[in-house]
């Protein structure tokens, strides 16, 4: 096998079709800072090759005969290798599900398969998107190296500032914000809330459509809350939980002392639709200073500007720390911009959510 390149980011591409393993791999191939370090046909040669290569990064179909990707990454989890998967989905509704069930188990994230087209431009897409999920990759790895190299440890958590103790107003509800590692962290957050929390929760999430419908189900299924995708007119309500819709914008309405939803095709704001920002900037406008904004693992900035909004009202922001962010991009951004209450790692993030809201000490 030839000598794996200084610095490149090595890549086992797993894929039961010859056909769509090559394509990858040429891909992969003609990017100067990857390198293709084997092919896997199934789960099971997957997991041999893991071992063997210890690749950093593998491209993992949704659906394999043998071993399905599921019992790849918990076996990979049990086993204790550390190789980040990035899932490889079809654009249908099973592949929506099957792919979201991956990224609960902590894939790190996904790119769709492309669908019409020529195949230029299907290749071209395919390219662009592996090279895009692959480069945040090593975006978040190389931060973590120059974090531990220096010496230097995790910012210490801000202290609580603008609590309900302090401004007298009861807190009316979550907002979150999530992207790059959040299905996997909305999982522990969400299952560690009691279904009694008394206030609506929010989320963007950011993720296409269908995406959005079978990660609301997953969760769901998890949480003692209600978990659903938001529609047009749903009444906010206390103890439901609701998830931004893949490609669209949510924010809120105030009718006759109640709040609801409203779903628009406004464009996208950070590249992202939904985005945070759009949601933020609602939340500040209906809930003024009675709502806590969450701030979770993803790449760039956005809920940065909708945090700015929340916080010349008085809302409480909460930030994931860097240690426990899969990519510390979005919470990074509201941290350094001094706009963080709390800065936690995401085991403590249910505790501080529930006391807020509660009006109880962390």
């Amino acid at each position: 096998m030839p000598a794996t390149r200084t610095n490149a980011t090595t890549v086992l591409v797993v894929d039961d079709s010859a056909l769509y393993r090559q394509a990858i791999c040429n891909i992969l191939r003609e990017e100067p800072d990857i390198e293709v370090v084997g092919i896997a046909r199934n789960g099971l040669e997957a997991l041999e090759k893991i071992h063997e290569l210890a690749p950093d990064v593998l491209t993992l179909d949704v659906q394999m005969p043998d071993m399905d990707d599921i019992e790849v990454l918990r076996e990979m989890n049990q086993r204790g290798m550390h190789a980040k998967a990035i899932m490889v989905s079809s654009h249908t509704s099973e592949g929506a599900q099957v792919t979201t069930d991956a990224l609960l188990e902590g894939a790190f994230d996904f790119i769709l398969k492309p669908s019409g087209g020529n195949l230029q431009e299907n290749r071209q897409t395919l390219r662009n998107a592996l090279a895009e999920k692959i480069g945040v990759f090593r975006g978040s790895r190389r931060a973590r190296a120059v974090r531990l190299a220096s010496g230097s440890r995790a910012a210490p958590h801000a202290a609580p500032t603008g609590t309900r103790a302090k401004s007298g107003r009861a807190c009316r509800a979550v907002v979150i914000a999530s992207s790059t590692g959040g299905p996997a962290a909305l999982k522990q957050v969400l299952s560690k809330l009691p279904g009694d929390l008394a206030v609506p929760i929010l989320i963007v999430q950011h993720m296409p459509a269908r995406y959005t419908a079978a990660l609301a189900q997953r969760l769901d299924q998890m949480c003692a809350l209600t978990v659903k995708e938001a529609r047009e007119g749903m009444r906010l309500e206390p103890n439901l939980v609701l998830l931004a819709p893949g490609g669209q914008q949510m924010k809120f309405a105030s009718r006759a002392g109640s709040v609801f939803v409203r779903i628009t095709d406004s464009p996208p704001e950070n590249g992202c639709r939904p985005a945070a920002d759009y949601m933020f900037r609602s939340a500040a406008k209906v809930f003024d200073s009675d709502v806590l904004a969450v701030v979770l693992t993803g790449m760039g900035r956005d809920g940065f500007q909708g945090c700015e909004a929340l916080k010349s009202g008085g809302a409480v922001i909460y930030a994931q720390d860097e240690e426990s962010a899969t990519v510390y991009g979005m919470p990074k951004a509201v941290v350094e911009g001094g706009l963080a209450d709390r800065v936690l790692p995401l085991q403590d993030m249910s505790r501080a959510i529930k006391h807020h809201v509660k009006g109880q000490r962390a």
